[in-house]
Parts: C-alpha cells; structure tokens; sequence
C-alpha cells in the first residue's frame, strides 16, 4: 500500500527558507574545503606511526606522572622526536618513536631501545617504573597502512554512489556523494590545521563519519523523494524546503544525542582515544549541516524535478480471449 501525505501536509508551508540561503551555503562551504586543502597541502598530516612506523611503549608509574617532565628528560637523552601520552590513567603512558638508523625490528633491537627509554623514564620519578609492552612498526608496514586506508575511503564512495543511484537515482547519488567529501576533506583538513596526530583510530572515525552522514542524508532524500511523488503544485525549492524541514527536527534529536555521548568520549576518555572522539565530533557537525545544504543544494543545481522520482510503470498486453 502506498503511503500518502494528509492534507495538512502537502498543504504546510516550510517553517524554515533552507534553499533560499542555499547560495551564501554553498560559497561557505567552497571556502572551507580550499582552506582544508591548503592547510593539508601546506601543513601535511600529522601522521602517527601507524602510518610512519616506529616503537611504541608502554610504561606505568606508581604515582601520577606529569608529562611535560617525561618529554624533557626524552628529548635530552636524544629521542626528541618521541611522542607521549597518558594510556587508561594518570600513571600510564605511551612512548611513540620515529624509526631509529641506528635500530631495527628485531628483538635485541627492540630490547636495548625499551631498556634506554625505561632508564630515561625511572629518572622522572622516585617511584619504580615499570616496562609493560614494547612494539615496532616497520615503514613498510606503515606505508601499506596508509595506501590501504586510502583504498577503503575510495572503495566506500563507490559502494555508496551505486547504493544511492539504484535506491534512489543518480542526481541524489552525486549529491550525496559530493556531501560525503565534502564532510572528509574538511575534517581532514583541520587535523592538519591543527597538526593532531593522525593515525588508524582517526582514519576508522573518519569511516564512521561517513557512515553517519550518509544515514542523514538517505533520511533527507527519502523525504524529498516522497514530497515529490505526493505534493502538487509546489516548485523543487519549496519541496526542497518542505522536505528538510519535516526531518530536521529528527536530524537536530539524533546530532545532538550522538554529539553529547562523543563530548564526554572526548572530556573523560583519556588522551588515547582525544583523536578519535575529536573526528567524530566534527565529522558530525559537518555532515549534519552537509546533509541539509549540500546534498539538497546540489540537487537544486541539477535541476531536480518531480519525472526524476516517478515510479515507472509498464504497461502489459493480453490478448482478447477467443
């Protein structure tokens, strides 16, 4: 049975004029994304050594240790390149080292790079300190990684645009698509703005953002496909408009739910999991705001009409009965 709008609806007029600052959106988010690509052309990523290779360890006081007081005594014993964090709690951290010329991935190696770092560490506290684990990622590795995870965010464009285009049609598909990179490259873009390390738990949040901003966009298209089929006499901006303003109510409930879980993801999870919870927080901003300009925008630009979403029926023939 198909479903049907009551009068009340297709006669509502858009509480919100979204399209009619569709132009001042679209010069907003250009700007944006140029700026996102030149902070990531000029700046680069901050890439961690998931992607860079190196040593990881993991080391745990007895007391709380400040880490400005580790990185010193760090980068005075020549590892001025090693990077700290806490890991659980105030009395556990990780050391992160670039590969070393002078070291490699075997376990002597690895050895006497874990011994010279738990002796740097046991001069910062009177406490005893412990070694817990210690870990070598090779640059081949890394490099894989990297080339990997750009093959997954690839794979996941196409598998999106051919869903979008037999779920609904091909205009909302490039739009859709064009909302998703838009929502990457931003997020992307201010990590490097501000130099955060970017490793594999960023790229799987970057994934995620994906995930989540297409969910609101599939929910924003499925609308305006049914304003289409269902309301008469109505131009594609106010169908536009009518549209976004009858699920915006449900965006606004499920962003800020997800926004608030993530806000204290990012306040008590600790310094390991900062990087992740800070992509999701902005990925979901982006893509929310993505999800009602740019994906409706694009299609105002291609010139979206009711005949792109009528249902095709065939006509069959039978034959008069003898």
């Amino acid at each position: 049975m198909s479903h049907t709008m009551s009068p009340a609806q297709t006669n509502a007029k858009a509480l919100i004029d979204f399209m009619g600052k569709r132009k001042a959106a679209m010069i907003f988010s250009l700007l944006l994304m140029l700026a996102s690509i030149g902070s990531i052309a000029v700046n680069g990523l901050n890439l961690g050594i998931d992607f860079t290779g190196g040593f990881l360890i993991e080391a745990g006081y007895q007391e709380d240790v400040k880490l400005d007081k580790v990185r010193e005594a760090l980068a005075e014993a020549d590892f001025t390149d090693a990077q700290v964090q806490h890991f659980g709690s105030s009395r556990d951290i990780i050391v992160r080292i670039a590969p070393r010329a002078d070291a490699s991935s075997t376990d002597r190696s690895k050895a006497e790079i874990g011994d010279n770092v738990l002796t740097v560490l046991k001069t910062t506290s009177e406490q005893e300190v412990n070694m817990r684990r210690i870990e070598f990622v090779g640059p081949q590795i890394g490099d894989e990684l990297r080339d990997k995870g750009g093959i997954a965010l690839l794979v996941a464009f196409g598998g999106i645009l051919i869903y979008i285009s037999l779920r609904f049609q091909l205009k909302s598909a490039i739009g859709a698509i064009l909302a998703l990179i838009h929502d990457v490259i931003i997020t992307v873009g201010i990590f490097a703005l501000l130099k955060i390390e970017f490793d594999l738990t960023v790229l799987a949040a970057i994934l995620a953002v994906i995930g989540y901003s297409l969910n609101d966009t599939v929910v924003v298209l499925d609308r305006i496909r049914e304003t289409f089929r269902n309301v008469r006499k109505t131009s594609p901006e106010g169908i536009l408009n009518l549209s976004i303003n009858q699920t915006i109510a449900r965006t606004l409930v499920t962003s800020l739910t997800t926004l608030l879980v993530l806000f204290t993801l990012l306040i008590f999870g600790g310094e390991i999991i900062h990087g992740f919870a800070l992509a999701l927080i902005i990925g979901v901003i982006i893509g929310t705001y993505s999800s009602i300009y740019v994906a409706s925008s694009t299609l105002m630009m291609m010139k979206i009409h009711k005949q792109d979403f009528l249902v095709v029926t065939k006509e069959v023939l039978v034959d008069d009965a003898p």
